[in-house]
């Protein structure tokens, strides 16, 4: 019973993460459901490794971007 919850409700909150990408904040819903996921899906697990380096990467260049920007 609960695999099934954490399948439904993992998948909701990537399907609201994806549907309203647009809105600050809608990334930790599809972030949370991947993780939910993972446990159960092998593949949901690859993905959420994915969206976790791309985040890492982006917030290297803007630290990297807002540094050089203070320092001129």
């Amino acid at each position: 019973m609960g695999k099934t919850i954490r399948i439904g409700l993992g998948s909701l909150m990537v399907a609201a993460g994806v549907i309203f990408f647009i809105l600050p904040g809608s990334i930790l819903f599809l972030l949370g459901g991947l993780l939910m996921l993972s446990y159960d899906v092998p593949r949901a697990r690859n993905w959420l490794k994915v969206c976790q380096n791309n985040m890492a990467t982006g917030a290297r260049k803007l630290d990297r971007y807002i540094l050089n920007r203070k320092l001129r």
